[in-house]
């Protein structure tokens, strides 16, 4: 069982013991203490329900953290481990031919959210995802977790994979700011780049924020405190995530449902300015091949403010990014949320491979670099 999952179980029982263990002792002491009866009755009701409540929570915590080490000790990582500065990291290869095509996930996913991409891009040439450290099959690793050291760790990860000749990166969210690192760090070992609803460096000095998600420590405590306690669980909702096959669906909600990857995401999450920081001015990278994919952020009637405000800042941000290379292009994929390689995996299966064929040298290259166009 990992480390976090032990500590969390730890710490479950033993808030659940002590609270326990205190409220029976009141409960004693009000049987011979002079109390009136109301009083009495009161203080036992409160009691009885703390006691319940942190029994609850303590075994709903347990049975979290062994149903999660269980059935991933029966699902064994898709890829290889490879041992990258002491900790061991997932690299999943598929298909051959080169440039390999390198898959970088957004926070809080790892390898599995493209499933429904990697089988196609895999057709056309070698397709690769892997798992930043405490994600997926990765192990977490100590220090700091910029795009810079995030961008280390994958040149030492393909490295010890043999991968050796230049890849396209493709980073989805804030991948984005990591493949941009990978990119200035090691131009040599970069053949092409493809954003997927990339993150932009210090994006969030300019886009507006709702007063009620400025602190993302506030609301990330409130998002992980459920898993932690294995309340979605106990609610069925780590059966299966909707948009992928049965056998891929249930373990990236399995995957959902593991305490360590709270800790995971908030750590990436706290290097995120520093990331910008390292990354606003990376580029530009010449003529590198470069294509970006776009969510479709036309907003519905009723929109508020602040969403209309967000939607027009976002847009722009991602228009910048055609700047980044005179060979590139960027393309919206009509009705898709920020997931667009679950919601318009067409449009990814259909755009890389020429890019792909492009780099190759087997089809002309394109007459409308610059251009911005929805599909």
């Amino acid at each position: 069982m990992e480390r976090d999952s032990l500590v969390v179980v730890g710490l479950a029982l033993l808030v659940a013991l002590l609270v326990s263990g205190c409220s029976l002792l009141r409960i004693h002491a009000l049987k011979t203490g002079s109390y009136g009866k109301w009083r009495r009755i009161g203080e036992r009701c409160i009691l009885s329900l703390l006691m319940v409540t942190a029994i609850t929570g303590g075994a709903s915590a347990t049975f979290n953290a062994v149903a999660s080490h269980c059935y991933r000790a029966q699902h064994p990582p898709l890829g290889s481990l490879y041992v990258v500065d002491g900790y061991k990291m997932h690299l999943y290869c598929t298909g051959q031919g080169s440039p390999t095509i390198v898959l970088d996930a957004g926070l809080g996913n790892d390898s599995l959210i493209w499933a429904n991409v990697q089988p196609e891009l895999s057709k056309t040439t070698r397709t690769c995802s892997y798992d930043r450290a405490g994600f997926g099959w990765s192990d977490p690793q100590p220090g700091p977790r910029d795009a810079d050291h995030i961008a280390d760790q994958l040149h030492k990860l393909l490295t010890q994979a043999a991968i050796t000749e230049p890849v396209v990166l493709m980073g989805h969210s804030i991948a984005g700011l990591y493949i941009r690192a990978y990119a200035a760090r090691f131009p040599d070992s970069v053949s092409g780049l493809v954003f997927v609803d990339s993150s932009t460096p210090l994006q969030e000095e300019r886009l507006p924020v709702d007063p009620e998600d400025a602190n993302w420590r506030v609301e990330l405590l409130e998002l992980s405190w459920p898993y932690v306690l294995g309340i979605p669980r106990m609610m069925g909702q780590c059966t299966h995530e909707a948009g992928f096959s049965e056998a891929i669906g249930k373990m990236i909600a399995e995957d959902q449902c593991r305490p360590s990857l709270w800790r995971a995401i908030g750590r990436e999450e706290e290097d995120f300015t520093q990331s910008g920081k390292e990354t606003i001015h990376t580029g530009p990278f010449g003529d590198l091949p470069l294509l970006i994919f776009s969510e479709d952020t036309r907003q519905p009637s009723g929109s508020t403010s602040t969403e209309i405000e967000f939607a027009r800042i976002f847009n722009e941000m991602q228009e910048s990014l055609k700047s980044l290379s005179t060979h590139s292009r960027r393309i919206i994929a009509n009705g898709s949320s920020h997931y667009i390689q679950v919601d318009r995996p067409d449009v990814l299966n259909r755009n890389v491979p020429s890019m792909i064929r492009q780099i190759r040298g087997e089809v002309l290259q394109p007459n409308d670099y610059g251009s911005t166009k929805v599909e």
